[in-house]
């Protein structure tokens, strides 16, 4: 793993960082192909939105920019993490003044993937419930123990990943994921107004369903409205989209709509690169 710490090698952030004190900052995920990074647009779009949501200033993006291209020169592909934290503090939670945030950049090898599961995954529903909290849904803030508990609740490596449901018993996301269903030709997500993040990788399948000619829909989902699916799609932005074969006992099949939108994210990435290289 490669990192920078405010745009220098290096390893290790000062203790007294309220990103390790509190969890206090923001960040993103991304795959670098070919020596670029993807839709690095939209994640530093998503990450400035996130991080004035929290009182942050304003990201300075042309030198964050320079160090991402600094840090990937090396590497052919790879996933880049960026955190913004409120920078160092005192004890206690105000907030310092000045905010001299610290911008983290980690570039770690790429994951290994299992073979067979872009032709369908199996998830499985969890115990762990999401909280309410209007301020912070929709964000990628630090601090994700919700998804570390319902995380733990699995390690069946055929097991994907892990489907949660809020506080009132509407769906959500995974612990990694944002979900889509599809039925009679409407492609469903769940509305993130009270918790869960609003993903990178979410936001381009409302383009792709304008694309093909099928309304996007955001409401309230029940576990109901899940089992009665006609097709399911998982997405992030290191996964791209994650068919879902099963859902615990629940069989599915990879759907005519999931394979569309596949095709259609391949062709979206490919004109990325492409304008990351023009």
């Amino acid at each position: 793993m490669t990192t920078w710490v405010n745009g220098v090698p290096s390893k290790t952030i000062d203790l007294r960082d309220r990103g390790f004190q509190y969890g206090d900052g923001v960040f993103t995920t991304l795959p670098l192909r070919d020596g670029a990074p993807l839709f690095l647009d939209r994640h530093l779009k998503r990450l400035s939105r996130d991080a004035a949501r929290l009182h942050l200033p304003p990201l300075e993006l042309d030198p964050l920019r320079l160090d991402i291209r600094a840090i990937s020169a090396s590497e052919r592909s790879g996933i880049l993490k960026i955190q913004i934290t409120r920078g160092m503090g005192g004890r206690g939670y105000q907030s310092p003044d000045p905010v001299e945030p610290t911008i983290v950049l980690q570039l770690h090898p790429e994951p290994k993937q299992t073979d067979d599961w872009g032709e369908g995954v199996r998830v499985t529903l969890l115990h762990t419930r999401l909280g309410l909290n209007p301020s912070l849904a929709g964000i990628k803030h630090m601090n994700r123990l919700e998804q570390i508990i319902g995380r733990a609740e699995w390690r069946d490596d055929a097991i994907a990943e892990g489907l949660m449901l809020d506080l009132e018993d509407f769906l959500i996301e995974g612990t990694r994921t944002n979900v889509f269903l599809v039925k009679d030709d409407v492609l469903l997500t769940p509305l993130l107004d009270r918790s869960g993040i609003a993903g990178v990788m979410r936001s381009l399948m409302f383009e792709g369903g304008d694309a093909l000619g099928v309304a996007v829909r955001e409401c309230r989902l029940t576990l109901n409205d899940l089992m009665a699916a006609d097709e399911v799609f998982l997405t992030n932005s290191v996964i791209g989209i994650w068919p879902v074969s099963a859902i615990d006992a629940l069989t599915l099949a990879v759907g005519p709509f999931t394979m569309r939108m596949m095709a259609w994210l391949k062709a979206a990435i490919k004109s990325d690169q492409a304008a990351s290289i023009g």
